[in-house]
């Protein structure tokens, strides 16, 4: 059996005033019936590093019906991994019941012939639990009980290197679960740490595996990826590993045709990166016009070297290029609907009068459009004189935008009407 290393509560840095308030109910509430009591995983490693977690999930050796019975505000949820969680209001605390091994005794965990898991209700110990998480700086416990954090694995060493090693030999690991790659790279980008070679080198050759992966789930974690606030890190890593290639293979291939495609992205990345770190709200539809945007627009160039109208051109390309996207990362109607508007608008934004130029203006995604259409100036494209246009109008008083609006009559139509008048 393995010993862990315990941090008593006077070595480590986690206070209980940095633990959400509703997080430590349910970690007393679970103590107080009898059960084990852990803040597990991403949690304590945020608290260690001195950063907010966005979550705190906790593990316990109370199955999800007993969580369920002492808590009436829970739900569970999953058939893969059944979990419990605790609402309150807007906030769910997750409840995991600790883990056990695979094993073909055990009729509730279930693996393909890959090796990924298809089903992981087995429940275990709190050994057992430990080496069944993925990098060993998800797996601290800090345990309610005596306020210690408990390491099984030398996770203290990997957080004070700063260095990402998986658990396990991680060919299997990943084979279990392919998303433990784009996690991977989501935490080293979060983190600034590094993954080690032993943990790094099969996620180039294991990359493909993705493509078995639910195309919603990817789109979850794609979200995760690029609305992480280090977006523009994992969309460099992402090239790196080869996993980008899976997710986004169009926009890859864009890439390898056009390099300055690959500086617009970094541009709408950054874009993100800075609205997210002020607390400013982002929308993913953003982000997915802006890697599609280059192969919609070659699609959609071939159709106006037919002669095809610009709009039916840009329809054709849309059909062409959305369905192929969605079949790898799925995701909802309204989403794809937003995408469309940004593509569409950007055609229209050239209209600088006229009762277009009022329709586009008005246009309740016109903002998303314009920004897009000033990060394609940024990045190279030949449409800075319609960006600093837009600008300008939008720095004018209220009252006098409409008015720039306004159809410029021109000197023809004026001598026109003199002369008529004349007559």
């Amino acid at each position: 059996m393995t010993q862990p290393t315990i941090i008593s509560r006077g070595e480590h840095g986690i206070s209980r005033d940095q633990i959400d308030h509703n997080a430590l109910k349910v970690l007393y509430r679970l103590h107080n019936a009898g059960f084990q009591s852990y803040l597990v995983g991403g949690g304590v490693r945020d608290l260690l590093l001195g950063l907010e977690p966005k979550d705190f999930d906790i593990a316990t050796d109370a199955t999800p019906e007993e969580v369920r019975k002492l808590f009436r505000n829970c739900r569970l949820i999953g058939r893969r991994f059944r979990l419990a969680h605790i609402h309150f209001g807007r906030e769910i605390i997750e409840v995991a019941t600790l883990r056990g091994d695979h094993s073909p005794r055990n009729k509730d965990g279930v693996l393909d012939d890959s090796g990924r898991i298809l089903r992981d209700n087995v429940y275990g110990t709190l050994e057992e639990d430990v080496w069944r998480r993925d990098f060993k700086i998800n797996a601290l416990y800090y345990n309610i009980a005596d306020f210690s954090v408990i390491d099984y694995t030398g996770a203290m060493a990997d957080i004070n290197d700063r260095k990402m090693r998986m658990i396990g030999d991680p060919e299997t690991r990943y084979r279990e679960d392919p998303v433990r790659m784009l996690r991977a790279v989501r935490f080293a980008s979060k983190l600034d740490f590094t993954i080690n070679k032993e943990s790094a080198d099969p996620i180039h050759e294991l990359a493909p595996v993705l493509a078995e992966i639910p195309a919603a789930r990817l789109f979850d974690e794609a979200i995760k990826l690029f609305h992480s606030g280090n977006g523009v890190k994992c969309f460099e890593l992402l090239k790196e590993f080869g996993l980008l290639e899976i997710l986004f293979p169009q926009t890859v291939a864009a890439i390898k045709k056009d390099a300055e495609f690959d500086v617009f992205l970094v541009k709408v990345l950054q874009s993100t990166d800075r609205r997210i770190m002020s607390g400013k709200t982002v929308n993913p539809a953003f982000v997915f016009a802006a890697l599609l945007w280059q192969p919609i627009m070659g699609y959609m160039q071939r159709s106006l070297n037919d002669g095809l109208p610009i709009n039916v051109a840009m329809q054709k390309a849309i059909d062409k290029v959305l369905p192929a996207q969605l079949r790898v990362t799925s995701m909802p109607k309204r989403l794809s609907m937003i995408m469309k508007d940004i593509w569409f608008m950007q055609d229209r934004l050239k209209n600088h009068s006229g009762k277009r130029a009022i329709s586009v203006f008005s246009h309740q995604r016109f903002r998303a459009a314009y920004d897009f259409l000033c990060l394609r100036s940024a990045a190279g494209e030949d449409v800075e004189k319609d960006c600093r246009f837009w600008t300008e109008l939008q720095e004018l008083p209220e009252a006098k935008q409409e008015k720039a609006l306004r159809p410029k009559k021109s000197f023809m139509s004026h001598f026109k009407k003199k002369k008529k008048v004349k007559e």
